[in-house]
């Protein structure tokens, strides 16, 4: 094993002087401080991983939260709307009610005018007939100018007093 003749005797004095070498000029130490910056490197990277994971799950939570605020308030908004549209047709109906009201009062004081006035016709025309009836049987009744004068006299009362 430990023969100068055999190469892999020399091959392991090279080894060995290599490792030395490198033990002589620390790379093992900066390797291992490489290592560690490394390691290092890594935990902050994961370190901002699970901040921006914490800090994307807060986020998700608040805009659920907001999605939500805004359905309950599109909800309330949707409420209210049908709550005025009723109050809306509610007063439509009761206006309508009382226009109809109000025009079919306007009708029938249109219709008991039209009656009055009907009715004051026909007693001004029984009046005219009646005075001249009246007017006729006391002329032909009751002659002369005496007569005359007194059936004027009296149908011109008479018509002041039915009138």
């Amino acid at each position: 094993m430990f023969d100068p003749q055999d190469p892999i005797f020399w091959v392991m004095i090279a080894f060995l002087a290599f490792i030395g070498l490198l033990v002589y000029f620390g790379v093992p130490g900066a390797l291992g401080k490489a290592l560690d910056a490394r390691a290092e490197g890594i935990r902050k990277e994961l370190d901002e991983a699970r901040k921006l994971r914490e800090e994307a799950q807060a986020l998700l939570a608040d805009y659920q939260r907001k999605a939500r605020e805004a359905e309950k308030e599109a909800q309330s908004i949707i409420e209210q709307a049908k709550r005025e549209a009723e109050a809306l047709a509610a007063d439509a109906r009761k206006s309508l009610a009382e226009s109809l009201d109000r025009r079919s009062k306007m009708a029938e004081d249109k219709i008991a005018r039209a009656e009055a006035q009907a009715l004051s016709e026909v007693r001004s025309t029984a009046v005219e007939t009646a005075l001249a009836a009246a007017h006729e049987i006391l002329k032909s009744r009751a002659t002369g100018d005496t007569g005359h004068t007194l059936v004027s006299q009296s149908i011109n009362d008479l018509r002041g007093k039915l009138n």
